[in-house]
């Protein structure tokens, strides 16, 4: 049964001249003024949310966004502002690219902010999918086997530091400690402090590709999955639950169709299907104009991404169009029944799925959010009776 309701917020400003005929993404550029207000967007949508009965505000680390579409570079950081600003709410790390972090530096992060918060941040991890910042931060992407093989060490390394008093660690990429001398003694083991107060740490991860080694490594962990979140086609893929369902088994740890994970969407609502596919068409496709090139929708062939760059042949041409994600599944557009009835559906295909995501794609102004909002609140989820907030947790 869907309980929770959440929204991702990767992080777009709010963008002129888009969609098919506007401006190409590799041409927009925008001033510092600008690009900072998706921290006071990020406090709008947050605060507006906490009232509403929304389970968690997602946040998406980026960096060198100067296109504006993705400009939040610390969620952490970020999520302990909004966790002074909100009382109810759950602010969620979705996801912090473990590649551009020292996995201890991470580990400390996040647990300083399970403390202050009392335990309303929610922690992810990912692998990245820009070249731009991961390999700038001197780790792989372009290297995909690389790229897993460190951020699968970075993981079990965070998670030694969570949930041990005491750790060591000897890897292809790490050995910690070193064995240097200090104080009289050689370091042989590291304490992290602090350590998070809230243990077992709740993590969630995307599901994108969905291999079965990717899989079985989340759920050796404990890892929560998202699946979808707009970019990837279709919505919740159904091969990807059933292969969730089977790395679990695989390791002794069964579960039921649709447990420990969340579908996300993108979603407009409007008085018809029509019409919000008529309103929300540019923004539909002034996100693909930025995910499409990023390995996130492996539908579109080279000869459309070279398309999509020139917005006088982009608008006529045989791209993706907002009505094929309608009808796939992965955006969800109308009326509130037209949304209810797409939700009902998933409740009764995935008897132990909990949560949905909704989110807005890039592009969609803060006035417009905002609104969106607030009509799904109060249009959409009152349908499911036994959705609640989460409940206040006191500062420690």
């Amino acid at each position: 049964m869907i309980t929770k309701f959440d929204s991702l917020y990767a992080g777009h400003t709010d963008l002129d001249n888009i969609g098919y005929g506007g401006t190409p993404i590799n041409e927009r550029r925008y001033s510092n003024a600008h690009l900072a207000t998706a921290l006071s967007k990020a406090e709008s949508m947050a605060t507006l949310m906490d009232g509403l009965g929304y389970n968690c505000f997602w946040m998406a680390e980026h960096h060198f966004q100067r296109e504006g579409t993705e400009c939040i570079p610390n969620t952490i950081l970020m999520a302990l502002h909004l966790a002074h600003r909100t009382k109810n709410i759950k602010i969620g790390c979705g996801f912090n690219i473990t590649p551009m972090w020292h996995p201890l530096r991470l580990a400390e992060d996040f647990a300083t902010a399970d403390i202050l918060t009392g335990g309303r941040i929610v922690f992810g991890v990912g692998r990245g999918y820009h070249t731009r910042e991961v390999e700038t931060f001197g780790s792989p992407l372009r290297h995909q086997e690389a790229n897993r093989a460190l951020f699968e060490e970075q993981v079990d390394i965070i998670f030694k530091a969570f949930n041990n008093e005491r750790f060591s660690h000897k890897g292809k990429y790490y050995t910690l400690p070193p064995e240097v001398p200090y104080r009289g003694y050689t370091l042989k083991e590291l304490t992290l402090v602090p350590r998070p107060f809230h243990l077992p740490v709740e993590c969630w991860q995307p599901i994108q590709g969905g291999s079965m080694r990717a899989l079985e490594f989340m759920a050796k962990h404990g890892i929560h999955g998202m699946v979808g979140g707009g970019s990837a086609e279709g919505g919740a893929m159904h091969r990807v639950v059933l292969d969730w369902q089977t790395a679990h088994a695989n390791i002794g740890k069964p579960i039921e169709l649709g447990e420990r994970l969340c579908f996300g969407f993108h979603f407009y609502m409007a008085n018809s299907r029509e019409q919000g596919m008529k309103e929300a068409a540019k923004y539909y496709e002034e996100n693909m104009k930025m995910f499409g090139e990023l390995r996130l929708v492996r539908a579109i062939t080279e000869e459309q991404m070279e398309i999509m760059r020139d917005p006088k042949r982009a608008p006529t041409a045989k791209l993706p169009r907002i009505e094929d994600a309608v009808k796939a599944g992965g955006f969800l557009c109308g009326n509130a029944d037209n949304l209810i009835e797409h939700i009902k559906a998933l409740e009764k295909k995935y008897p132990a799925l909990d949560r949905i995501s909704v989110s807005l794609s890039v592009g969609v102004p803060e006035k417009v959010a905002l609104e969106q909002l607030d009509r799904f609140a109060k249009e959409v989820m009152p349908a499911f009776k036994e959705a609640k907030a989460p409940q206040p947790m006191l500062v420690r």
